[in-house]
C-alpha cells in the first residue's frame, strides 16, 4: 500500500472517529485541569501581553489586581525560570500553560528529517519549562503545510512525531494541546477531532482558539464536534468585513466583543460539552489600562 494510500485510509478513520463511528476513543480524552467547584472559568492572558520596563514580580502583581487568575508563557522566553517561579509563588497568579511557537519554524511536519528532530527536542524542552512551572499543557503547532510539505506528508509525519513526545508528557503530568494557528493544517473540526483521536492519549488534547476559525467557520461548530477533546481555549476576535475590505490578517484587529464571534454562542457550546477551565486572551495588550480594559471585555464575554 503506498503511503498516500495509507494517509487516505488515516483520514477516513480520523473522520469517522470524529463524526461517533469510533465513540470509544473521544472517550478516552481527559481534561487538561478538573473543573473549579463552583464551574467558573479561568480568565488569562499571555504574560507577554504586560507591556513596560518592569520586573517580572510586577507584571504578576498587575495581573492578578486587575483579576486575572493566571499566565501563559512562550516557551524559553523567559530567561529567569526562578523569576517567575517566584512572582507565581508571592503573588498566587497560576502559570497555567507554555506556548511552543518555536515549532513554526521548527516544524513536526518538515520534508527535512533533521527538522523534525529537533522540533521534538524542543517540544520536550517546553514540556520541561511547563512542569517547572507547575503547568498542566504546552500549546503544540502540530504541523505546518506549505508550497514544500504537502499536506498528505504533513498528516503522516505528525502522526509519527508527535507520539515521540508523549511518554515524556505523560510522565511530567503535562499535556501536549494541539492548535490550529493558520498553519494550513487540519482545517475542519471533524479533521481535527479525527486527529487527537488517531494519536489515542489521555496526554492530547486540542486548543481551541475561537478567532482562529472565524474566517472559514463558525466557533460553536468547532467546540460542538471537539466536545471534551478541548483542553484550554484562546479567545481573540475576528472581523470578515476587515477580512473582505482591508486584507486577510486585517481581520484579527478588532476588539474583543466587536468582532464576527457569536461570544453567546461561544459560551454557550463550551458549556454544553462541559469545558470549565482555563480562557486566555491572546490579542495585542500593553499598560495597566489596557490590560483592565481587556480584563472587562474577557468578563462580559464570560458572562455571555
Amino acid at each position: 500500500m503506498s503511503s498516500l494510500d495509507i494517509t487516505t485510509r488515516r483520514h477516513f478513520l480520523a473522520t469517522a472517529a470524529a463524526t461517533g463511528v469510533f465513540a470509544m476513543s473521544s472517550g478516552r480524552t481527559r481534561a487538561a485541569d478538573p473543573p473549579a467547584a463552583s464551574g467558573r472559568f479561568k480568565k488569562a492572558v499571555i504574560l507577554g501581553m504586560v507591556k513596560g520596563d518592569m520586573p517580572v514580580m510586577e507584571k504578576f502583581r498587575l495581573l492578578k489586581d486587575l483579576g486575572f487568575d493566571g499566565v501563559e508563557i512562550e516557551a524559553f522566553s523567559e530567561p529567569n525560570r526562578d523569576e517567575v517561579i517566584r512572582a507565581r509563588d508571592a503573588t498566587g497568579l497560576v502559570v497555567h500553560g507554555v506556548v511552543a511557537g518555536v515549532l513554526w519554524k521548527q516544524p513536526l511536519s518538515s520534508n527535512d528529517p533533521a527538522v523534525r528532530a529537533r522540533a521534538v527536542a524542543l517540544l520536550k524542552d517546553a514540556v520541561d519549562e511547563a512542569s517547572a512551572f507547575g503547568a498542566s499543557t504546552v500549546l503544540t503547532i502540530p504541523g505546518v503545510v506549505n508550497k514544500e510539505t504537502f499536506y498528505a506528508d504533513a498528516y503522516r509525519r505528525s502522526l509519527e512525531e508527535i507520539p515521540k513526545v508523549i511518554p515524556h508528557a505523560a510522565e511530567a503530568g503535562v499535556k501536549l494541546a494541539l492548535e490550529n494557528v493558520w498553519n494550513q493544517f487540519l482545517l475542519s473540526p471533524l479533521e481535527a477531532a479525527g486527529f487527537v483521536d488517531q494519536l489515542n492519549s489521555p496526554d492530547v488534547g486540542w486548543y481551541f482558539d475561537a478567532g482562529n476559525v472565524v474566517r472559514c467557520g463558525w466557533p460553536e461548530h468547532w467546540i460542538a464536534a471537539l466536545g471534551k477533546r478541548i483542553v484550554k481555549v484562546h479567545i481573540k476576535e475576528y472581523s470578515r468585513k476587515k477580512q473582505q475590505e482591508e486584507g486577510l490578517w486585517k481581520g484579527f484587529e478588532v476588539e474583543l466583543g466587536e468582532g464576527d464571534c457569536d461570544w453567546p454562542a461561544v459560551m454557550k457550546a463550551l458549556r454544553d460539552v462541559g469545558y470549565s477551565g482555563w480562557i486566555t486572551a491572546e490579542v495585542p495588550g500593553g499598560d495597566r489600562a489596557r490590560l483592565a480594559d481587556i480584563a472587562e471585555r474577557m468578563d462580559r464575554i464570560i458572562a455571555s
